[in-house]
């Protein structure tokens, strides 16, 4: 199943294309609007008129946490303050706050990548979803307006474990959306009353990963549940936990090439890596956001970049992280 099988099974050529053309307006528009981006563009001495290729991004300086993280949010911005709808303070782990800007137009393509996300890990009408975690952050809510748009029924289960054990006696979920730690939470609070997860009717879980592509208590979660973890990455400097997604197959993590444009470079000298399969850096480019673009933001994720398709169909980029149990592993 496809959220959107036109764009999720589109063709190399096609892609490249709509690619280029969103870089290169995505690229314009930062440079003429955001005090940041012109700053850093002209210190680099890069022009937008210098983009001609999609090789030609090596030309823009890399976006780094750090920069990000000692730079005012507001001069990311590249709308004056009427056109932004909604704005997310998300507590970082190190303490510190990170802020985020959307558009109407940012939160309808977070909610689109969302659904895709979702269908494609099995989940459809006929799925009943627990929802886990906290709404005031913003990527909660666009996950929960995606289930909503796909027509699942889903439990908003908030943080109050007490919660949890209601609704998971009350309600047959078949689905866990939550991070890592509030699933753990909810394992040890269930055995604190002599109960076990895994007697429950939950077949799937979708895993919020807040610092990594793929968390390390994934095996361990899968083993105490019996079932099977897809990954969503959710760091708070992308917004969104729709980036990247696992479909049915299991096999490595697709990326919404259409909204995000990737590169793997060298961890050292920031060149651009052109092979499959060679392990280095991902860093993205948000191609079509509106309120507060990330361009050639470096993840400080290991990836790889995955040669074979995907018996899924999908024709979008696969990476795989150096703990990444693919499909391809197991044959």
């Amino acid at each position: 199943m496809y959220a959107n099988e036109q764009l999720e099974k589109i063709s190399r050529t096609d892609l490249e294309n709509l690619q280029l053309e969103r870089l290169k307006k995505l690229v314009a528009w930062a440079y003429e609007k955001s005090a940041f981006y012109k700053k850093s563009f002209d210190a680099a001495n890069f022009k937008p008129e210098d983009l001609h290729e999609l090789c030609d991004i090596k030309k823009i300086p890399f976006l780094t946490l750090e920069e990000i993280n000692r730079t005012d949010a507001q001069d990311f911005l590249t709308l004056p303050m009427s056109g932004i709808v909604r704005i997310n303070q998300i507590e970082e782990q190190s303490g510190g706050e990170f802020t985020k800007f959307y558009t109407k137009g940012d939160i309808q393509q977070n909610v689109e990548m969302m659904a895709r996300c979702l269908i494609a890990s099995g989940i459809n009408r006929a799925s009943i979803v627990g929802l886990q975690g906290d709404l005031s952050d913003s990527k909660f809510l666009d996950i929960l307006y995606a289930l909503e748009s796909i027509g699942t029924t889903v439990i908003p289960l908030g943080t109050d474990y007490r919660h949890w054990l209601k609704v998971l006696e009350k309600f047959s979920l078949d689905t866990l959306i939550s991070t890592p730690q509030l699933i753990m939470q909810l394992i040890i609070q269930l055995q604190a009353t002599w109960k076990n997860i895994i007697d429950y009717s939950i077949q799937k879980i979708l895993c919020i990963n807040l610092n990594n592509i793929q968390n390390p208590l994934q095996q361990h979660i899968e083993s105490r549940v019996g079932t099977e973890v897809f990954n969503l990455f959710a760091p708070a400097e992308l917004g969104t936990a729709g980036m990247i997604f696992q479909c049915n197959s299991v096999s490595g993590h697709h990326i919404q090439e259409d909204i995000y444009l990737p590169e793997i470079v060298n961890f050292d000298d920031g060149e651009i890596i052109s092979e499959d399969e060679h392990m280095g850096e991902l860093v993205i480019t948000t191609l079509t956001a509106q309120a507060m673009p990330l361009i050639r933001y470096r993840t400080r994720q290991a990836v790889r970049k995955m040669s074979e398709p995907c018996k899924c169909g999908r024709t979008l980029m696969r990476i795989a992280t150096p703990y990444t149990r693919t499909s391809d592993d197991d044959e």
